[in-house]
């Protein structure tokens, strides 16, 4: 009987036992829930009637900053500003308030409406001459500016030219660094391989020297045609520059206007051309 009564109460202390457990809370732990991925919106890009619609900005082209005789050809006359000319030219952008852009600045304005200063422009240089490096940049660095400089290739360490180290230099102090052919021969004039000799070899040289992409191409003498283009965008430049002819409706990209600064012009005048070359209408 003893036996009994002990088996029923320790059942029923089991019982009770188990019910209090049962009853326990427990307290809820929140559900965090995780945060909302945000995904930015796709930019589209402009087409080519949009782009020749925006405000161009204005882009100088230099060639030599040298001194020259009275009695030097035209054409050297043309493509030759003394360091004087180039340095007061500097000095009179700065003191109008310009600000200098790069290639992607720019893209990035044609394509997808990116923000510009209130006068942008923009300096380049052709031909890979030394006197760019010593003269040309020097003389920007006093006012922050900077510049594009395009570099045939076959110049490279040869005497009147820049080296691979000055080269390099300019990238690093954060000019940038475009092709411009190998040897300088005429765009309208390439067959068969010429299109890897002149653009794809100059790009893959230039890239080495300066370990970073070159995605800016300056045709020799400005000059072009509609079958160019494609060799051009198959050698991923993401834009080529003219001088001062019309752009190509369908490309204006790969035909950024440019106007040479002649070394017979005053300061007035380098300062008219720059205000009236670039606001024409398409």
């Amino acid at each position: 009987m003893k036996n009994i009564f002990y088996s029923v109460f320790v059942g029923l202390f089991l019982l009770v036992g188990c019910q209090s457990e049962s009853r326990k809370i427990v307290p809820e732990v929140p559900l965090v829930a995780a945060p909302a991925k945000i995904v930015a919106p796709k930019k589209v890009a402009a087409d080519a009637a949009t782009i020749l619609s925006k405000k161009e900005v204005p882009i100088l082209c230099y060639h030599n900053i040298r001194d020259f005789s009275d009695s030097a050809s035209g054409n050297v006359k043309v493509y030759t500003v003394k360091p004087p000319a180039f340095a007061e030219q500097m000095k009179t952008l700065a003191d109008a308030g310009y600000q200098t852009i790069l290639p992607e600045q720019l893209y990035n304005y044609l394509v997808f409406d990116g923000p510009l200063p209130a006068k942008p422009i923009m300096i380049t240089f052709d031909d890979t001459r030394e006197e760019q490096f010593s003269i040309g940049a020097a003389e920007m660095k006093k006012y922050g500016f900077k510049g594009v400089f395009f570099i045939m290739t076959v110049s490279i360490n040869r005497p009147g030219y820049m080296s691979k180290e000055q080269i390099k230099s300019l990238s690093d102090e954060g000019h940038v660094v475009g092709a411009h052919t190998w040897d300088h021969h005429m765009v309208t004039k390439y067959t068969g391989d010429d299109w890897n000799t002149q653009l794809v070899k100059p790009k893959a040289k230039l890239e080495e020297i300066i370990g970073k992409p070159v995605t800016d191409f300056a045709y020799p003498f400005g000059l072009w045609n509609t079958a160019a283009i494609p060799e051009i965008k198959k050698s991923d430049y993401k834009m080529a520059y003219i001088l001062s002819t019309k752009r190509d409706p369908v490309d204006p990209l790969h035909t950024i206007r440019r106007i040479i600064v002649s070394g017979t012009w005053s300061i007035e005048g380098t300062m008219k051309a720059i205000n009236s070359s670039f606001n024409k209408a398409e």
